[in-house]
């Protein structure tokens, strides 16, 4: 992957983690913004890519009004971030939260408080994500497991497989569009409709309303061993289809969550929502410290592959009106309503 592919990839997730690394312009708008700004997509044909503020304003273009980029890193806070970042994704070996604090001036409790509040994740997870990146691009690039590992930074093997292992797919089959990995899968008729759910090895990855079962497993995972239920994933789905039927607080099951750091942020809060509530995208975009990236949200809301369990048919539009949904307008207000009846029920 090239530094323009990596780029537009970062604009495309609305990264907020390559904030103040580089700047996009669209052509079509004369307008530059941050990575995350959640305005609407341009073409990648209209766009550029500049290192800073200035060589994008004296290319012609003037800032955002949406995300500001301008004053982004106007704020002493704001420049000790930037340069922690810079260190973890340019250094070698990473450096510790003890080190990054001390080189900030500020306690580690209190520089970890700031780096979330900037950036959106810890400085671990900043770190460990920049190191998965890295480790996807290499992949790409090299001719051995090996040697990509270890040049993206990672100790041992060991550690690489089990990062990646949050995505699916170890690096490995990674390489080879994941020939090698099984999933598990069965289908299941619930009141709203028939399902379809696939699992690997470290939980469920798949949860859709679906009349295509296997079909549908093939199309998210062509290169993928598929194998029937066994007798922890058929229990599994009897959970899910009870939790459609009769919606209860509680529920938990082991998930495969894959997607990018920004999408798994957005999932998670997803699963915060309490039964019978609902929130509005702009409210859950405040709730991961994003406030301007409800489109951001909303996307990450449309792609989410496990329905249900990762409860994206709990978010609707700040009028309270419901907004598309993947599986259906229809199907999503009678969850919505079934959840409403439980929560009535509890009082």
């Amino acid at each position: 992957m090239t530094q323009d592919e990596a780029r537009w990839k970062a604009v495309c997730d609305r990264d907020v983690a390559q904030n103040g690394v580089f700047i996009y312009a669209v052509k079509t708008t004369g307008i530059f913004c941050l990575p995350s700004c959640s305005s609407r997509q341009a073409k990648r044909e209209n766009v550029d890519f500049y290192e800073t503020v200035r060589q994008a304003q004296k290319a012609g273009f003037r800032a955002c009004k949406r995300c500001l980029p301008d004053q982004f890193g106007t704020s002493p806070q704001v420049d000790v971030i930037r340069t922690a970042c810079e260190d973890l994704q340019n250094l070698e070996t990473p450096p510790d939260l003890e080190t990054l604090a001390q080189t900030a001036g500020l306690s580690p409790a209190h520089f970890q408080k700031v780096f979330k509040k900037i950036v959106g994740l810890s400085p671990k997870r900043y770190a460990m994500a920049v190191r998965k990146q890295r480790l996807l691009r290499d992949l790409n690039l090299s001719d051995s497991v090996t040697n990509a590992i270890y040049d993206a930074g990672y100790s041992s093997s060991s550690r690489a497989y089990a990062d990646m292992g949050t995505q699916g797919l170890s690096p490995k089959n990674r390489q080879s569009g994941g020939r090698g990995e099984v999933v598990r899968f069965a289908t299941a008729k619930s009141d709203l409709g028939e399902i379809v759910v696939g699992a690997t090895e470290r939980g469920i990855c798949l949860v859709e309303f679906s009349t295509k079962g296997e079909q549908l497993l093939k199309t998210h995972f062509p290169l993928a061993e598929l194998k029937p239920a066994d007798a922890d994933l058929a229990g599994e789905v009897v959970e899910i289809v009870s939790q459609i039927n009769q919606p209860r607080a509680g529920l938990s099951l082991p998930l495969d969550i894959q997607g990018t750091a920004f999408q798994e942020r957005v999932w998670q809060a997803l699963q915060d929502i309490p039964l019978g509530k609902t929130v509005s995208y702009a409210q859950l975009a405040t709730a991961i410290g994003q406030p301007t990236a409800a489109r951001a949200v909303a996307s990450a809301c449309a792609k989410n592959s496990l329905a249900v369990v990762v409860p994206c048919h709990r978010v609707v539009r700040g009028t309270g009106e419901l907004s598309g949904y993947k599986w259906g307008v229809d199907r999503k207000q009678a969850l919505l309503n079934l959840e409403s009846k439980v929560k009535k029920t509890n009082k």
